[in-house]
C-alpha cells in the first residue's frame, strides 16, 4: 500500500516520534509499505512522521548516491547499497568537519537548499528484526540518516537554514501547506 506523503505545515511533522516495541501492530507490512511509498515518490529515505505516524521509524535506500562523488571510497559506495530500516534510532555523536549539500524532502517538494551537517555520526538503532546495532557512518549515508533522524525528532531540513533564507522561502512553504504544489505522488495536506 502506498501512503500519501504528509506536506509541510502538518502538525505530525513537528512531533517527536514515540519508541515502538517489536510487537508494534503490522510492523513488517508498515516497513514494506514505507519502502513502496518511498520508491514510488522517488525518495532515498522516508520517516514515519511523513506518512502521519508519530513513531521512531525510518527507512532508507541511498544507492542512488553511489556514483555521485568520484572521491567516494569503495567502502562508502558499498555502505550505500540496499534497504536499511532504523527503529528507535538515537544519534549518539556527530563529529568531523561540517559540509554542505543540497537537500530536498518529499514533504517539502520543489525546494532544495544547501544544509550544513557534520560528516560522521555514531548511531544506535534496531533493524526490522529488532536486532540492535551501534555503528559509525560517514559521508552521504550519514547525511541521509541525519535528515531522516531529524524527522523523528520533529525537525525539518528547512530548520537548518538561515533566517534570511527562511524568509525567502516563506511563500513557497505556505503554498505547499495549502496544497498549491505539483507533484507526481499523493500528498496529505494540513487541515484548514
Amino acid at each position: 500500500m502506498k501512503f500519501p506523503i504528509v506536506a509541510y505545515g502538518h502538525p505530525v511533522l513537528r512531533k517527536v516520534g514515540k519508541e515502538i516495541a517489536p510487537d508494534y501492530p503490522g510492523l513488517q507490512k508498515l516497513i514494506d509499505d514505507m519502502f513502496e511509498t518511498m520508491y514510488e515518490s522517488n525518495g532515498v529515505g522516508l520517516a514515519a512522521p511523513q506518512i502521519d505516524k508519530s513513531i521512531r521509524l525510518f527507512v532508507i535506500d541511498a544507492e542512488a548516491f553511489a556514483d555521485l562523488d568520484e572521491e567516494m571510497t569503495d567502502a562508502q559506495k558499498e555502505q550505500l547499497k540496499g534497504k536499511k530500516v532504523f527503529i528507535n534510532a538515537k544519534i549518539l555523536e556527530e563529529s568531523g568537519k561540517e559540509w554542505s549539500f543540497s537537500e530536498g524532502c518529499l514533504s517539502i517538494p520543489g525546494i532544495n537548499e544547501d544544509v550544513t551537517r557534520k560528516e560522521r555520526i555514531k548511531i544506535t538503532y534496531y533493524d526490522r528484526d529488532f536486532n540492535k546495532h551501534t555503528e559509525e557512518i560517514d559521508g552521504i549515508l550519514a547525511r541521509v540518516i541525519q535528515h531522516e533522524y531529524d524527522h523523528i525528532e520533529g525537525i525539518l531540513f528547512t530548520d537548518h537554514l538561515s533566517a534570511f533564507k527562511k524568509r525567502l522561502l516563506k511563500r513557497k512553504l505556505e503554498n505547499i501547506s495549502k496544497g498549491k504544489v505539483n507533484v507526481d505522488y499523493r500528498m496529505k495536506f494540513p487541515k484548514k
